[in-house]
């Protein structure tokens, strides 16, 4: 297996360092718009792992908007595997890069859903990864593999959907994915600040678009966004966090391969966090629409999500400022594999303390970069095959959950997850 890594910033930085700790992989290619990010990726496994692990990786400039491009660095690399770890406005050209060179791809986000109506939301509506499925044909005529949503959420959250329809319930009622943390971020004066812990670009894009709800006797249809407000306990002492409705992948992953009645995905916001959103909604600095504005060097072109964006403290760079821990995991509530009722919440929980310790990078973005790895790894060893546009969901959650968790000195990941009962 040969990786290319399109993108450098906090995700795919924290793919290629927890990468360096296996050896499922012949090379690794760390790419970038900035190859000096990718420089530096790679110089710190070098001085963290020595040279042997890191003569395994190297760098390349990448352009991810030109698909050309993408197939380019690709081929020239000898790519099996083109990892995406860049904005979801460039999936398009990514994916379309990855099939042109012959390689499998995945990513953590799908591609973009389009503008569409709080109530209803229409059947000729683009959804989040309409665009990847309409080209399933495509990869399954070329024999090549599509995973999409391989993050946390999606990705592991769809992991643990599969692993309870399996192994826990005979009838589902609801698969609702919960996201909720206690992460403080603090200037160096040690007061509290607002930064999001993740891409604002993407953080925007989710959250002001209305949130897709399905149910069995409707399909998908769309809410208001920050609709439901509900508490939820999270574990390992993060405690209650109201959480709102999102636009997320599970809702339009899960359903395609699961059984259950209802689907939904959560995100504990907090109403700080919402009331930024909604002031940056109702100043238009969300949107991805080019403005003219004045500069230094005259008249501009750029889009007020990019100002914001560039405006923000870049989320990688937050990890020695930031403390606390953050969960993801799914609700799953139904009929039990013995006929009785049943509740449980499946759950991984990262610690910033930890992640800064092993890896240098902040827990949100190391969590979500460390499930690509493990399905690189078990599409390696042969655990996972299939060709086409495929979730999670699509796969066997065992072998999953068994690498995760067994011990780093077994040959594992080392990350237990959790079922408590709700």
């Amino acid at each position: 297996m040969r990786i290319l890594i399109v993108g450098a910033g906090g995700v795919g930085d924290a793919i290629a360092k927890i990468a360096a700790t296996r050896s499922f992989y012949e090379a690794v290619v760390v790419s970038d718009y900035d190859v000096s990010r990718a420089e530096r990726t790679v110089a710190w496994i070098t001085e963290r792992h020595g040279a042997e692990v890191g003569a395994r990786f190297s760098t390349s400039r990448i352009d991810a908007s030109d698909p050309d491009a993408v197939a380019a660095v690709a081929r020239s690399n000898r790519a099996t595997h083109v990892m995406n770890a860049v904005e979801p406005k460039f999936v398009p050209s990514v994916f379309a890069g990855a099939l042109a060179a012959g390689a499998d791809y995945l990513d953590m986000a799908m591609s973009l859903s389009e503008p569409h109506p709080v109530q209803p939301f229409t059947a000729t509506g683009v959804k989040l990864g309409d665009d990847q499925f309409a080209q399933a044909g495509d990869w399954e005529a070329a024999g090549r593999l599509a995973l999409v949503g391989m993050g946390v959420e999606p990705g592991l959250s769809d992991v643990f959907a599969r692993y309870a329809a399996d192994h826990l319930f005979s009838s589902i009622d609801e698969l609702g994915v919960r996201d909720g943390a206690n992460l403080v971020v603090r200037d160096d004066a040690g007061r509290e600040i607002f930064a999001p812990s993740f891409s604002i670009w993407t953080t925007l894009e989710e959250c002001l678009n209305p949130p897709v709800i399905w149910e069995r006797a409707t399909g998908w249809t769309t809410t208001e966004p920050f609709s439901e407000p509900e508490v939820f306990e999270f574990p390992d002492g993060i405690g209650p966090v109201e959480c709102v409705n999102v636009e997320h992948e599970e809702v339009l992953l899960m359903p395609r391969w699961l059984d259950a009645e209802r689907v939904t995905f959560k995100y504990g916001l907090g109403a700080e966090f919402i009331g930024v959103l909604k002031t940056l909604r109702d100043l238009g600095l969300a949107s991805t629409v080019p403005i003219r504005v004045r500069s230094a060097a005259g008249p501009v072109e750029v889009a007020p999500r990019d100002v914001v964006a560039a405006a923000l403290p870049d989320p990688a760079t937050l990890g020695p400022r930031m403390t606390g821990k953050t969960c993801a995991g799914t609700y799953v509530k139904g009929t039990g594999k013995d006929g009785a009722p049943k509740a449980v919440y499946l759950y991984h929980v990262s610690d910033n303390e930890d992640t800064m310790r092993d890896f240098d990078s902040q827990c949100v973005v190391w969590q979500t970069a460390l499930n690509p790895v493990i399905a690189l790894e078990l599409l390696a060893r042969g655990d996972w095959s299939g060709v086409g546009v495929l979730g999670p969901e699509a796969f066997d959650a065992a072998p999953y959950l068994e690498l995760m968790a067994k011990p780093v000195a077994d040959g594992g990941y080392g990350q237990p997850w959790g079922v408590s009962d709700r």
